[in-house]
């Protein structure tokens, strides 16, 4: 996956403090982002990416802030693909099938709807994590 990944032609990085408001702006950064990269916003899998978005950021700043008072959105395109993750510098690592509840469970029934993948990648040191889902489009 990293290489199918590192090869998405678009790519954005957007760093927000873990505040209540990185939920509007992560949504709004990629609205934006789609639009300037030609996915229409009435693409059937815009709507549930930006929910598993608003998810995902609401995580972290709910239960990563007191360690990462910053997040990171890292939002990448191609012509047949959306990817999404959000990084934050709390070592736990939720899991994504199984003990998944509450937003997780909504995030991984969205994703594995549309025939996606969500992953969570441990930062080198176990100091935080990112929560990567990919998206056909």
């Amino acid at each position: 996956m990293s290489t199918r990944l590192a090869a998405l032609p678009y790519r954005h990085v957007l760093t927000l403090p873990a505040l209540p408001s990185a939920v509007r702006m992560a949504r709004e950064t990629a609205e934006q982002a789609l639009t300037q990269w030609g996915i229409g916003l009435r693409h059937p899998a815009v709507d549930p990416a930006l929910l598993i978005l608003s998810e995902l950021v609401t995580n972290s700043v709910r239960h990563a802030a007191v360690l990462s008072p910053q997040l990171t959105v890292i939002y990448a395109a191609g012509r047949d693909c959306l990817a999404f993750a959000v990084h934050d510098r709390h070592p736990y690592r939720p899991p994504l099938v199984g003990g998944a509840g509450g937003g997780l469970a909504t995030v991984m029934e969205l994703t594995q709807g549309l025939g996606g993948t969500a992953v969570v990648r441990g930062d080198a040191d176990k100091r935080g994590k990112s929560i990567w889902i990919t998206l056909p489009l």
